[in-house]
């Protein structure tokens, strides 16, 4: 039996840089987090401690500070695009690069009745995300997560497999919420990647909140549809939604009433709906998911 070395790669993870725009009175703020991820003829780094062909994480680091001044930050897909083709064309050994981007999201402040210039507040747990892979093409992912959507009616759960072990009730009126993650792959990068983000995030929530629901499972596929209707540069979205239960409390003890307004909501164990929309004349690119975490 031999043994051989299989598939690998390497990079820098979690490099948090903050890009401030100051060319004039009102500045703007961009907060990254970027993970770059090499692929290349690396073999001999592992098998005999040859590093000629490593460029060290550090300079990947290094990279993402410089990029961030030269290049700017436009949007997270415009500056992850740049640093995934830069390490592709300009580092001799790598033949393919990974570049993710998490962006946290700051809203101007209101002082003294207005927005101020240079100061912000995050007041959400929200994440704008977006993935790049370049190799002979460049795929680009957008996307969002922990978009927390909550609906107080129009949705219902009834009809369902009934086994021996299935204690829960029907019902036609019951609290929906979620954690949302999605991804969504272009089929080219937008002008405005910005505006076009904004659009697709719209579209996710109009769409929730509109569909008078039978299943989450309906909500995420009409959530994926309305996005392919939306934008036809959009190639396919992926959904990943855990159902935060809110369930009634229980008020008769203490002679109350609970016509649908008092609830306790469960963390866990949650159910978790999971999803992909897609056009069906579009080729896949299974590569532009690779080491993406479980389905989105």
């Amino acid at each position: 039996m031999g043994i051989v070395l299989g598939d690998n790669r390497y990079g820098k993870s979690e490099t948090h840089v903050v890009r401030v725009v100051r060319d004039g009175p009102r500045h703007q703020i961009r907060d990254l987090v970027v993970s770059s991820w090499l692929r290349g003829p690396f073999e001999d780094a592992h098998l005999v401690g040859d590093q000629s062909a490593v460029l060290p994480t550090d300079t990947q680091k290094n990279t993402v500070f410089a990029y961030a001044k030269q290049v700017g930050v436009s949007s997270p897909e415009a500056f992850a695009v740049a640093l995934a083709r830069h390490f592709v064309a300009d580092v001799g050994p790598v033949t393919g690069a990974r570049v993710t981007v998490d962006e946290h999201r700051w809203e101007r402040a209101t002082v003294d009745g207005g927005p101020h210039d240079h100061t912000f507040v995050q007041s959400s747990r929200e994440v704008r995300i977006v993935a790049v892979t370049a190799a002979d093409a460049t795929h680009v992912l957008s996307g969002v997560r922990d978009l927390v959507l909550l609906k107080s009616t129009g949705s219902e759960f009834h009809g369902f497999l009934v086994d021996d072990y299935t204690t829960l009730a029907p019902t036609t009126d019951r609290v929906m919420a979620t954690a949302l993650t999605a991804r969504w792959r272009w089929t080219a990068l937008p002008d405005d990647p910005d505006t076009a983000y904004d659009e697709v995030r719209a579209e996710l929530v109009s769409r929730f909140g509109a569909l008078h629901s039978l299943a989450l499972q309906q909500t995420l596929w009409e959530m994926g549809r309305g996005v392919l209707e939306a934008r036809d540069d959009v190639a396919e979205v992926r959904l990943s939604a855990p159902n935060r239960h809110h369930f009634l409390a229980d008020l008769a003890p203490f002679g109350l009433e609970n016509p649908g307004e008092v609830f306790y909501a469960a963390d866990r164990p949650y159910g978790l709906i999971e999803v992909e929309v897609r056009r069906d004349d579009v080729r896949p690119a299974p590569e532009a998911w690779e080491a993406v975490p479980g389905f989105v």
